[in-house]
């Protein structure tokens, strides 16, 4: 596809250090005003991608942090000197409005925001930036993932030449 339009990739992940290898792949291209959409099924990778994007920016910094599931919080915010990276779990939000009060509008503005489970609330977080990085992890045969990434805005260009 043209960067105009977007730019898919399909990546098979064959263990957990390959799902680790992508979020360190992608932290070296996370930039401010970035929306990243984490998609599958329950325990196809989600938490342990964005664990490992989070990690791998926060160490290219020096920085060493716990990145826990925010399944509960809904919102866990992580800072390094050039970047807030929100980590949001839609799973258990009720109702679409329930995102006002996360303040990720605002987090949109200075940082990246890293959604699981966008489909919960589609409509409202595809407004808080037009470059997004859709990411759908589907499970395989054999323990395999499977990662088919659709990158628009800037993204596009960025997902060109991504490799593991």
């Amino acid at each position: 596809m043209s960067a105009e339009t977007g730019t898919s990739l399909t990546l098979d992940l064959k263990d957990e250090a390959a799902t680790r290898a992508l979020g360190q792949a992608l932290a070296a291209r996370l930039r401010i005003g970035d929306l990243i959409l984490l998609r599958g099924d329950l325990g196809a990778g989600k938490t342990a991608l964005a664990r490992a994007l989070v990690q791998a920016h926060l160490a290219a910094h020096g920085i060493e942090e716990d990145v826990p599931s925010p399944t509960f919080t809904l919102v866990q915010t992580y800072e390094s000197p050039d970047l807030l990276i929100a980590h949001v779990d839609l799973y258990r939000i009720g109702d679409a409005s329930e995102l006002r009060e996360l303040g990720l509008a605002e987090i949109a503005d200075e940082g990246a925001v890293l959604v699981e489970w966008p489909e919960r609330a589609e409509a409202e977080i595809r407004r808080l930036s037009p470059d997004s990085l859709d990411i759908s992890l589907s499970l395989m045969p054999e323990g395999l993932r499977r990662a088919r990434l659709e990158g628009r805005g800037s993204w596009a260009a960025r997902l060109e030449g991504l490799s593991l």
